[in-house]
């Protein structure tokens, strides 16, 4: 499978709205990399307060869709028995860089990469684009947990 819609990803993670932030997964190359497709939209929970007037895409929720991002590619990467049951939590973020706001009205782009993997632990980069240019980047590690 090289493609996820927002219903499959719904299937595999599980964020809701409004936090379910990734639109779709393409490009996905299994357990390896994939884009990730964020829609911003003007009507977004965040525009409102971040800020009047100016709206930005919170550099926070770039990171949040990074992961959830590395979670599908995961999540669909694994065997789902394996995955049953389980939740991919975030653990820490390194050298995240915010180049260039997101403003809403726009189709985001997130490049992400599984770096290596060792256990239940996996590590990720990724770089965050709108229009070919760079917004962001970042590396994070994550973890498959039992589902309590």
């Amino acid at each position: 499978m090289d493609h996820l819609t927002k219903k499959q990803i719904t299937d595999l993670l599980p964020h809701r709205e409004p936090m379910l932030l990734i639109d779709e997964l393409i490009n996905i190359k299994k357990l390896h990399s994939a884009t990730a497709i964020v829609n911003v939209k003007k009507d977004a929970f965040y525009v409102q307060g971040h800020f009047p007037g100016n709206p930005v895409m919170p550099g926070v929720l770039i990171v949040e869709a990074f992961g959830q991002a590395a979670a599908a590619l995961t999540a669909a990467g694994i065997d789902k028995k394996e995955y049953e049951n389980k939740l991919v939590f975030l653990m820490n973020v390194e050298k995240a860089r915010f180049r260039n706001p997101v403003i809403p009205d726009c189709k985001l782009e997130l490049n992400i990469e599984a770096i290596r993997s060792h256990g239940r632990v996996w590590k990720y980069k990724g770089e965050a684009f709108v229009l070919g240019k760079k917004m962001a980047d970042a590396q994070w590690s994550a973890t498959i947990v039992d589902r309590k």
